[in-house]
Order: structure tokens, then C-alpha cells, then sequence
């Protein structure tokens, strides 16, 4: 695409959308889905391309909004081959494709438009093969196939933000309101709930991919029993506040996917040829499995933190990095700890080896940007910062970065960067301390 003529078309288009969207409902447009054959309605036209972009623009947003990608190479490498296994034998094998494990311990998995798939650490740890890996992501790449997250924004707000994100001029400022957008998009399409039509369509979608990719359809079965067990009796809200959520499990789900099986794809059941895949699984997942007690104790740690009791969450946290000892968030937290207690050498120290394990994760460049701030090594401290903003840019990483680069003599960009968070956050506490600055500045 053209992108100076595609930001034209996509501006008119949001300038339109009213009178669009009215036209449209009254002539009945439709348009075929590629996976299912049915006729979806289709409000504004998205191509290919849009919707490519939407979800690329949105995905790194998300990842880093829900904890930043799993740091192991290795597994990263498994999860994506699974994926790209079930994406070639799929309705929609042209796509560009990413999978990503994300370092989060809530139960989930989502999928945005144009082919981006993410499954939390605290899914994985849970599987037991291969098989059952590929239910879950094919089943959310039947959501990709099925345009269900572009059917999911022409029905609600978020398609405001979709164009937005695809128009804005600013698109690639550090400092415009598209990194905005582009948040609240990925925030909203992670918290967009699927229909039981649309999850019924995945799931079909995801056993068929799974049979063409040449695994064994029982681990759809498997995970869909194992989900039922989370499920029954409320015994682990973190399933219902996470999965759960945003695809609603039945036990008819779950009794289709066998008769399914059953009817359709008999052929692969105790079938060498079809795998499970338990022995590869198993060695892909295990540092992400040996590291689970180090992240059960970190979580315990952040709960004890909630209700205030700040000494036994620190004294938590070093149990979680003695168990868990080369996991760089757990490092990380327990370096923000160390801030939070007045311990800045011990604070530096940890969230310098939480760096050097992994820098790819905003908030553990954001604290060790922050603490050097604190000490007064500002230049080093407007290295991680920025990279932060990078990763995620939030505004109190633009507030504190604009600081550092007060400190070090770089007051043009420092002016231009307090006035941008003054703007953001005008009645907040952050915007009058950026305000403030400005005006110390004698800014305009």
C-alpha cells in the first residue's frame, strides 16, 4: 500500500464512519468469511493489509502491557514452529504469522487480527504435550482465520481507535498520540469477549488445523477437560479473571469437540502418524517448569505488598530469586522492592542483573532507569529510560526521561518532552509536575 494515500483513504473513512455505518446497515453489507463461508457483516471495509497492520501495531503494545515476552529463546523457537505448523494448514496460510509466549502467570491466550498469537507462561506451565499446546493455538488462530477480532471492533468502539491507529500522522513520533492508540486498541482487543457461536467456530477451526498439521485431535479433548477442571467447583479464580473471561467455556463446548472428533476426524485417533507429543513438549518447557515455584512465591510476594506488608513481601522475594534464580522479572520486582525500602545499592544491583538476563521487558528498564536517576547517573539513566519508552511508552517513563535529560544538558528535548506528558495528563499529578518543570525552564 501506498502509505501516504492509504492515510488519506483510512482518514476519510473515520470522517465517514457515521454515515457509513447507516448505509450500510440499511443496504445489508456482507462480506465472505474465508474460514467459515458465511456472510459477515462488514460495516467499513478492513483489507488484508489493514487488518495486518492493526494487529502488528496493537501486539507489541500487548505483550509488554501483560509482562513482556517469556526470555527463553528456546521455547520461544518450539511455540512458534507450533504455530506455523497449524497457520500453513490453515484457511489463511499467507499471513505473517508471530507467536509469542508472554511472561504473565494469569491463564490466557489471545489472538489479534492479521495473524498475531500470544499464550501466557501461566497456560503453558499447565500442558502436558504437544498436542494439547496446538489446541490452544490453534484454536486461536481459527479467531485470526475468522476475522472474529475485526468482527469484534466494527461491532464496538474500538474500530475508532483500529483507524486511528492506521491514519495518524504522528504514527512515527515518539512523542504523538498514536502510541495511545495503539494501547488502548491492544487493551481493548485483549479484552474483547468472544461469542459461544465464535468459540464453537475456533474450536472447530482449530481441531481441523490440527489434523492437517499432523497432530492428534485428543488433545483438544485434553485441554477442554483440563479447562473443566480449573473450572469446576470456582477453585482457581485466576482461570475465571484470566482465559475464561474473554472465551467462555461450557461443558457443551467440550461434549462437541468429542462428537466432532468422533464424526470427523476418527481416522487419527491411535494413530502413530497423528502425535501427542509429550517427550518434546516436556524438554521445550523445561526451565519454564523448574522456574514455576520461583513465580508462585513472586506472586504470593506482590499480594503481601497489596494489603501493605512490604517487609514480608521483600523477604518473599528473595525466597522467589533463591528458587528461581536467572528469572529476570523475579529480579526485577524484587529490585523496585529494594527502591521501595530505601536500599538503592541492592535495588541497583539486582535490576542490573535483571537487564542483563533480558532488556526486552519495559517496566525492568523503566526501574533500573529510575534508580540510576536516584544516584545521579543520568546518562545512564536516559539510556534505559528511553529504551523503556521504546519497549512501552508510558508517561512516567517520558516524565522521568525528560529529567534525566534536563540533568545532562539536553534541555531542548527535555522542554519538548514535559510539555507532551503536561498535555497527556493535564489534571494529573505527573502533567503539573511536568508543568512545573516547563515553567522552571521558562519554557513557552
Amino acid at each position: 500500500m501506498n502509505w501516504r494515500r492509504g492515510r488519506k483513504t483510512m482518514r476519510n473513512k473515520r470522517l465517514n464512519f457515521g454515515a457509513l455505518s447507516i448505509a450500510v446497515l440499511l443496504l445489508g453489507g456482507c462480506a465472505l468469511n474465508p474460514a467459515t463461508g458465511k456472510k459477515d457483516l462488514n460495516l467499513i471495509p478492513v483489507s488484508t493489509q489493514e487488518e495486518v497492520e492493526m494487529g502488528r501495531e496493537a501486539f507489541g503494545m500487548a505483550v509488554q502491557q501483560m509482562g513482556g515476552p517469556y526470555p527463553d529463546p528456546r521455547l520461544a523457537a518450539y511455540v512458534s514452529g507450533v504455530g506455523r505448523r497449524l497457520a500453513a494448514a490453515s484457511h489463511r496460510p499467507d499471513l505473517e504469522y508471530r507467536f509469542e509466549v508472554i511472561n504473565d502467570s494469569v491463564p490466557n491466550a489471545f489472538a489479534l487480527p492479521g495473524g498475531f498469537v500470544a499464550i501466557n507462561r501461566g497456560l503453558l506451565a499447565g500442558l502436558e504435550n504437544e498436542a494439547q499446546l496446538a489446541a490452544v493455538l490453534g484454536h486461536e488462530v481459527g479467531h485470526v482465520t475468522a476475522r472474529h477480532g475485526v468482527q469484534g471492533m466494527q461491532r464496538g468502539a474500538l474500530f475508532g481507535a483500529a483507524l486511528s491507529v492506521l491514519s495518524a500522522a504522528t504514527r512515527d513520533s515518539a512523542y504523538g498520540g498514536i502510541a495511545q492508540q495503539a494501547g488502548q486498541l491492544a487493551a481493548g482487543l485483549i479484552n474483547n469477549t468472544y461469542s459461544r457461536e465464535q468459540e464453537r467456530e475456533s474450536d472447530h477451526l482449530g481441531i481441523e488445523y490440527m489434523v492437517q498439521a499432523g497432530y492428534d485431535p485428543t488433545g483438544a479433548v485434553q485441554l477442554q477437560e483440563y479447562f473443566y477442571s480449573r473450572l469446576e467447583g470456582g477453585q482457581d479464580p485466576s482461570w475465571v479473571t484470566g482465559l475464561f473471561r474473554t472465551h467462555p467455556f461450557s461443558r457443551e463446548r467440550l461434549e462437541n469437540n468429542r462428537r466432532d472428533i468422533a464424526r470427523t476426524y476418527g481416522h487419527s485417533l491411535d494413530n502413530p502418524a497423528y502425535a501427542l507429543g509429550e517427550k518434546e513438549f516436556m524438554e521445550a518447557t523445561a526451565r519454564l517448569r523448574a522456574a514455576q515455584e520461583g513465580y508462585r512465591l513472586m506472586n504470593q510476594a506482590l499480594e503481601l505488598k497489596k494489603q501493605g506488608r512490604a517487609a514480608e513481601s521483600l523477604n518473599m522475594l528473595l525466597e522467589a530469586a533463591i528458587a528461581a534464580p536467572d528469572e529476570s522479572l523475579i529480579l526485577t520486582r524484587l529490585g523496585m522492592a529494594y527502591l521501595d525500602a530505601g536500599d538503592r545499592s541492592a535495588a541497583l544491583r539486582h535490576l542490573r542483573s535483571a537487564v542483563r538476563l533480558d532488556g526486552k521487558y519495559f517496566l525492568t528498564r523503566f526501574a533500573l532507569g529510575y534508580g540510576l536517576l536516584q544516584a545521579g547517573e543520568a546518562t545512564e539513566a536516559a539510556a534505559h529510560l528511553e529504551k523503556s519508552r521504546e519497549l512501552l511508552p508510558t508517561l512516567v517513563a517520558g516524565f522521568y526521561l525528560a529529567s534525566a535529560w534536563e540533568k545532562t544538558g539536553r534541555l531542548e528535548q527535555a522542554i519538548r518532552l514535559y510539555k507532551n506528558v503536561a498535555e497527556q495528563d493535564a489534571s494529573g499529578d505527573l502533567g503539573k509536575k511536568a508543568a512545573a518543570r516547563l515553567l522552571a525552564l521558562g519554557a513557552k
